[in-house]
């Protein structure tokens, strides 16, 4: 792995955390511990293996469908619940205990719907609902070809996605190659949404997510760190590399963002690491934790 010159952007929180305080790591998958091979490297693993061995427990938080997420969890040897859906699900993956589950409600979900159908958003739009960690969609685009491979999940298409919505779904999800047409969604529905009604988020410049007001990887990662393991903010060490991994990236002791990640996610960032592409999560790793 090429060596780290990666250092704080200027305007980055400053920590005075030390290795011996991380006990938890924390790592988003797509864009931090999986470039474009949608696998983990060899490197990452082995910095993991490195902070497993020092007693550091390590954990997934993710914007992916846990069915999704489950073979990055066993390529990190993990042994915590893993936190998908950008933490709306926290479910053990050897026992399957659900440990928590916050959906959206079924009449914010039909009423996003009615909002992506307008005339001018329809035509532009590839909507996902995820209900009961199976992905529904009204048909296949080519966006859902791409995400459905990646996510190596298969599509179940309905047409009509109020058909689907005898459950709630964990999130909702809308893709758009045009990424103007997404950031028009982003600030329409920001002004429509507070965030007391509805979290909203970009995990890539692609990706519009939608899920319950309580759901962030923050909530997500406080929950694993205090009330189930009893640890402080202080041990812990988040690594992520978008705008959906801001609020674990705020929380924790150390929050890492990935070189690729937008200036303002680097700005609160306690350190910017190299990109997924040259191992960025094993250099950060090695430098906070080793």
């Amino acid at each position: 792995m090429q060596e780290s010159t990666a250092t704080p952007p200027a305007s980055a929180k400053s920590t005075e955390v030390t290795p011996k305080d991380i006990q938890l790591l924390v790592l988003d998958i797509d864009g931090t511990i999986a470039g474009t091979s949608n696998q983990v490297r060899e490197p990452v693993k082995q910095a993991i293996r490195a902070a497993q061995a020092k007693g550091v427990k390590v954990a997934i938080a993710t914007g992916r469908m846990f069915c999704s997420a489950v073979r990055f969890h066993q390529a990190v040897g993990s042994d915590l619940p893993l936190l998908a859906y950008q933490g709306a699900l926290i479910k053990d993956v050897s026992t399957q205990q659900t440990h928590r589950h916050w959906p959206v409600s079924k009449e914010t979900a039909h009423h996003l719907l009615d909002y992506f159908e307008q005339p001018e958003l329809r035509s532009l739009l590839s909507v996902h609902f995820y209900i009961n960690d199976q992905l529904y969609v009204r048909e296949l685009t080519p966006e859902t070809k791409i995400y459905a491979e990646r996510s190596e999940v298969e599509p179940i298409v309905v047409g009509d996605l109020r058909r689907a919505l005898t459950d709630e779904p964990t999130k909702v999800l809308a893709l758009s190659d045009d990424t103007d047409v997404i950031e028009r969604l982003f600030g329409g529905l920001r002004q429509r949404y507070t965030p007391a009604e509805l979290y909203l988020t970009k995990s890539v410049a692609t990706f519009f997510e939608a899920t319950n007001p309580l759901v962030n990887k923050g909530v997500a990662v406080k929950y694993l760190a205090e009330e189930m393991l009893g640890l402080k903010a202080e041990n812990v060490m988040t690594v992520g590399d978008n705008f959906n991994d801001v609020e674990m990236l705020e929380y924790a002791g150390i929050g890492v963002a990935m070189g690729d990640a937008p200036d303002d996610v680097k700005a609160i960032a306690s350190w910017v690491a190299p990109s997924v592409e040259l191992d960025g999560a094993a250099a950060a790793i090695e430098e906070f934790v080793l």
